[in-house]
């Protein structure tokens, strides 16, 4: 046989022992079901077009479709019924011990406060006009000012009001003081149903605490994501994990699914032996928190999926999915 020959043969013998050794539909999916994580419960979109940090987005909202605003206990329940199983929620400190409710690290965008949300105390944060900055048309209209008086809420207050659902705390800050105040606010046995996200300082903190160990805490940070898809892209072939996908959520963006080595039941298998999950996003692009959103998206969610689901429409796609719209 000549050398080519067998050059050929050996290539193609690795590759069909990569991909027997990958093959998604060899094994079927994993025990459970998929999960829909609802980013900010029902909330008003907004076009992205030119977005950095320091845009106001209650400025350049969509033309309104509901009447709920994000991080409210009001869209907290119309997620719940829309499908969501787990609520993404932003949190600050007070200066008076508590812990609010409220995505943005200032007021002056929402509100008709001032200053860093984390620089007041509870009664000034719970007199305030949460959807006062709302608007669609540039500000021409204004459809929600005067109806949020008061409803920017503690992180007590969602807990005791949805008792069995599960929440991923986002870190607004890199504060490793933050998370230790967390970790005191929060009762022990609530870590549970807690999975936390932001810096990985903060997140640390709680999965490295007691509480946290003890309920095996989760996180989703950008850097363990960075490490574990680039790690996993190398290796994973093999079968192996890389440790930084290990006791996590792993985000995976849409448009880069069929890179994950096994996708989507196999590679699914593989995080939930190191205890973690796959989160589907959207698209990877300029922005990160791009979700499944769109009927493109919904349609790229393989059938029997046993992740989670990331979206900020939880209301058009909670339902979608429950009925068997995902065709891949």
């Amino acid at each position: 046989m000549k050398k080519r020959q067998k050059l050929l043969m050996g290539v193609g013998l690795i590759i069909g022992a990569l991909y027997i050794g990958n093959a998604s539909w060899m094994v079927g999916p994993p025990e459970g079901e998929m999960s829909i994580l609802s980013h900010r419960g029902v909330h008003q979109t907004y076009h992205r077009r030119d977005l950095n940090n320091e845009t106001c987005t209650a400025e350049r909202i969509d033309p309104p479709t509901h009447a709920f605003l994000e991080n409210t206990l009001d869209s907290m329940m119309a997620a719940i019924s829309a499908g969501a199983h787990i609520i993404e929620l932003d949190i600050h400190p007070t200066t008076d011990g508590e812990f609010v409710v409220f995505h943005d690290f200032t007021l002056d965008c929402r509100t008709e406060g001032t200053g860093r949300t984390r620089d007041h105390d509870l009664t000034y944060l719970k007199s305030l006009d949460i959807g006062y900055g709302y608007t669609a048309d540039g500000g021409e209209t204004f459809p929600f000012r005067g109806k949020f008086v008061g409803d920017m809420p503690t992180l007590s207050e969602v807990l005791a009001a949805f008792p069995v659902t599960h929440f991923m705390i986002n870190f607004k800050s890199r504060s490793k003081t933050e998370a230790a105040r967390l970790l005191d606010y929060v009762p022990e046995s609530e870590w549970k149903r807690l999975i936390v996200s932001g810096h990985i300082a903060p997140t640390h903190i709680v999965t490295e605490s007691p509480a946290g160990k003890q309920y095996n805490v989760k996180a989703m940070t950008r850097q363990n994501a960075k490490a574990c898809l680039k790690g996993y892209l190398i290796w994973g072939w093999s079968g192996h994990v890389p440790k930084p996908c290990h006791n996590s959520y792993v985000p995976v963006p849409a448009n880069l699914r069929r890179l994950a080595w096994g996708w989507p039941h196999r590679f699914e298998r593989r995080l939930n032996a190191v205890g973690s999950r796959s989160v589907m996003f959207g698209d990877l692009g300029k922005h990160l928190s791009g979700g499944i959103d769109t009927d493109r998206d919904i349609a790229r969610v393989p059938k029997n999926y046993r992740g989670i689901v990331y979206t900020n429409k939880v209301e058009v796609v909670g339902p979608a999915l429950r009925s068997g719209q995902s065709s891949e």
